[in-house]
C-alpha cells in the first residue's frame, strides 16, 4: 500500500468517526448547548474524534465507490445525531418538570413580569435545566457520555442501522421523559392539591376572606419551601435514569 492510500483511508476513517460523535454532540446536553460558542463546539468536536479515533473500532477504509463511502456517512450522522436527539429529550424531563412546578405552586405568578405566568414557569424549568447541566460536569457525568460514545459502536456497528428499532426507542425515550418529568413534580401535584383543599374549607368557613390573596402568598411560600427541599431529590432521581440510559441507549 502506497503513502496516498494510507493516508486517504486514515482521513476516511477519520471523517467517519467525525460524522458519528461529530453529530451525536450538536444536541448532547452539556457538550452542545446552544449557549456555548459554535466554533467552541465544533473545535471539541474535532479534538474529541481525533483523540477516540484510534479506541474506535473504524478501520482504515480504501474504498473508490463513492456510493459505498456516501452511505457510510449517512449512516453513521443518522447513528449520532439519533444518539444526541435523545439524550436531549431525555434531558427535557427537567423542563417538564420545571413548568408542572411552576404552573401547580404559583411560582410561576411570584417569578412573573409584564409577559405572564408562562415566563415565570419558564424560569423554573430553565433553573432545572442549568442546575442539570452545570451537574453532568460537576459529577463528571460527561466522562460516562464520552465512554458511551465509544461503546456506541459496539451496540450499532459501523455500517449498519435498523431504522425501525431506532424509532421504536425513539417513542419510548419521548414517553419515559414526559413519565420522569410527572414524577418529578409529583409532590407539587400533592402540595397544590392540599393547598386548595385547604383554602376551600377557609373560604367555606370565612366567606368574606380574600381567597386569592392568601391562596397566592400560602402556594408560593409553600413551593419555595417543597422546592427547596425536593430539588436535590429532582437531580438525583435524573441523573439516575440518564446514566442508566447511556449504558444500553434504550429503555
Amino acid at each position: 500500500m502506497d503513502l496516498t492510500a494510507f493516508l486517504t483511508g486514515q482521513i476516511f476513517g477519520y471523517i467517519l468517526v467525525i460524522a458519528r460523535l461529530g453529530s451525536a454532540m450538536l444536541f448532547m446536553p452539556g457538550l452542545g448547548e446552544a449557549y456555548a460558542p459554535v466554533r467552541v463546539r465544533i473545535l471539541l468536536a474535532l479534538v474529541l474524534s481525533l483523540a477516540l479515533y484510534p479506541m474506535v473500532p473504524v478501520p482504515p477504509l480504501v474504498e473508490g465507490n463513492l456510493v459505498f463511502q456516501a452511505k457510510l456517512i449517512i449512516f453513521e450522522v443518522t447513528i449520532g445525531l439519533w444518539i444526541g436527539l435523545m439524550a436531549r429529550i431525555l434531558m427535557t424531563c427537567l423542563q417538564f418538570a420545571g413548568f408542572q412546578i411552576g404552573q401547580v405552586s404559583a411560582l410561576a405568578n411570584a417569578f412573573a413580569s409584564n409577559s405572564g405566568s408562562f415566563q415565570g414557569s419558564t424560569m423554573v424549568a430553565n433553573f432545572l435545566l442549568v442546575s442539570g447541566v452545570a451537574l453532568i460536569f460537576i459529577t463528571n457525568t460527561h466522562h460516562i457520555m464520552i465512554h458511551s460514545l465509544m461503546k456506541s459502536y459496539n451496540i450499532f456497528p459501523l455500517g449498519e442501522i435498523i431504522p425501525g428499532d431506532l424509532s421504536q426507542q425513539a417513542a419510548k425515550v419521548a414517553t419515559y421523559s414526559i413519565y420522569i418529568g410527572m414524577s418529578l413534580a409529583a409532590p407539587f401535584y400533592v402540595l397544590g392539591i392540599l393547598n386548595n383543599v385547604a383554602l376551600g374549607l377557609a373560604n367555606r368557613m370565612m366567606p368574606t376572606l380574600p381567597v386569592f390573596f392568601v391562596a397566592s402568598s400560602m402556594l408560593i411560600f409553600s413551593g419555595l419551601l417543597v422546592f427547596y427541599i425536593a430539588a436535590p431529590s429532582i437531580l438525583k432521581g435524573f441523573f439516575q435514569v440518564f446514566r442508566v440510559w447511556f449504558e444500553t441507549f434504550e429503555i
